[in-house]
């Protein structure tokens, strides 16, 4: 697909990076011509240097024959009217990045209006993405599917807990609970696991079922879950807005700790509910002296990384029981997990997961296009959801029968209100929707799960 991206920030930058990596036909449009060098230099992508809002400029990328033109500049405004000029300009699809409160209320009339076919609100969807971790605070991420019905958490095995030495056919036949180990990271190392597959002490599992049969799963392991009553957060940008509200929804006690004063005035009007200090976080003294260590959980979501991992890690220290990092920089994500931090979130990485689900739903929008996309395992697997149809190629053959593609499982099948955690017997039938975990491996289609006969 031809896709133009307006805005080489951060999300700009990592949408093009993964974007680029699917073998689309990539061009980056900014102004800043140190930004469009580090693109050209490490990116297999065109960079044209100008104002995405000039017709002039759009036209020299190729807005005429682009299937997806996304917005991702600093500004708000001119992502709209970018995507407004684009579509008059010949693109077949437009994403506009708006972050500003605002118009979180008006996204929908606002599509409809300026003729958008998407658009995402970073801070928003991490703090979407924080309050299920803070709803199911055992886990160390969280994934839904199937609107809801279906989740996928992560969670870290430690020595002494129950399920360490079992092989999975053990653990079926002990607790048959229903659920699915979908896949493993043990060390550098990924592995979509078999029944004879023995859990050890330090893996990192990705448990797959019915909410509640997934939180019984965690029990058995030795992890209780316990809700969570109050949530400190550093930093009150936007996501801290977001994530107020979110919290107040789920009668969750909030105080909000901003450096900037004026910042503070803002929130105490827009948050009457959450208690709003004036104060460096950072500090250890002003977190001390607002009874860090009574907290239920401790979220630093600040524009500097370094000042949200130290924090974090005094939290843990405190005695906090869950703690949630934003960091912008994800290279080094592995070693920051190892420090004994709950969860890393990133915006970067959130928007890419909801734009990259968007663009592979159109490259095969005429069949079963990905209905939910999430990157697992550092980036370096995928869990997707297909609707399956009466076009799909491997329906009604039983799973052991077909010549399912390497690095593939099919994790669940969703039957109306019926859970299936499917052996070698069960089939996918038209209208199911179909979990799939994928490593090494990209899919487009359900199609794409059976490797065709030859």
């Amino acid at each position: 697909m031809k896709i133009i991206i307006v805005g080489d920030g951060k999300v700009g930058f990592n949408l093009a990076e993964n974007l680029s990596r699917e073998d689309n036909d990539v061009t980056i449009i900014d102004k800043d011509p140190e930004a469009l060098r580090k693109a050209d230099e490490t990116l297999d992508v065109m960079c044209v240097r100008g104002n995405g809002l000039n017709t002039g400029v759009l036209a020299d990328a190729g807005v005429r024959e682009a299937d997806v033109v996304i917005a991702a500049t600093t500004s708000d405004e001119m992502n709209m009217v970018c995507c407004m000029t684009a579509k008059k300009l010949g693109a077949q699809h437009t994403i506009a990045r708006i972050r500003d409160p605002e118009y979180a209320s008006e996204l929908g009339r606002l599509k409809e209006d300026l003729g958008l076919d998407m658009v995402i609100n970073p801070e928003q969807a991490v703090a979407g993405e924080i309050a299920r971790l803070l709803e199911f605070p055992s886990a160390v991420n969280i994934e839904s599917f199937a609107e809801g019905r279906v989740v996928m958490m992560e969670m870290k095995v430690a020595a002494g807990m129950p399920i360490v030495g079992m092989s999975l056919q053990e653990m079926t036949r002990r607790a048959p609970l229903s659920i699915l180990i979908g896949g493993v990271v043990r060390g550098d190392e990924i592995i979509i696991p078999r029944g004879d597959f023995v859990i050890c002490a330090g893996d990192v599992i990705y448990v797959v079922g019915r909410p509640y049969r997934v939180i019984q799963f965690f029990r058995r392991a030795g992890v209780q879950p316990q809700k969570i009553k109050n949530v400190m957060i550093m930093g009150g940008g936007r996501i801290a807005y977001y994530l107020a509200r979110y919290l107040d929804e789920m009668d969750v006690g909030v105080k909000i700790i901003e450096i900037d004063e004026q910042r503070c005035v803002e929130l105490t009007e827009m948050l009457p509910g959450a208690l709003i200090i004036h104060g460096d976080a950072s500090d250890e003294s002003v977190l001390h002296s607002e009874k860090l260590e009574s907290m239920g959980a401790f979220i630093p979501v600040t524009g500097h990384d370094e000042d949200n991992l130290i924090a974090a890690l005094l939290a843990k220290q405190y005695g906090v029981g869950k703690v949630i990092a934003k960091i912008n920089r994800i290279n080094f994500s592995n070693a920051i997990r190892n420090l004994g931090i709950d969860n890393l979130v990133s915006p970067k990485i959130t928007t890419a997961n909801y734009i990259l689900r968007y663009v592979r739903g159109l490259q095969n929008a005429v069949d079963n296009p990905v209905k939910t996309l999430y990157r697992i395992m550092d980036g370096r697997a995928e869990a997707l959801e297909f609707v399956a149809d009466e076009h799909t190629r491997c329906t009604d053959i039983p799973l052991k029968k077909l010549r399912i593609r390497p690095g593939v499982l099919v994790a669940a099948i969703v039957r109306r209100n019926e859970i299936i955690i499917p052996g070698g017997n069960d089939v996918i039938k038209p209208l199911d929707s179909v979990i799939l975990i994928a490593y090494e491996t990209r899919l487009n289609d359900l199609s794409d799960l059976a490797l065709s006969e030859e």
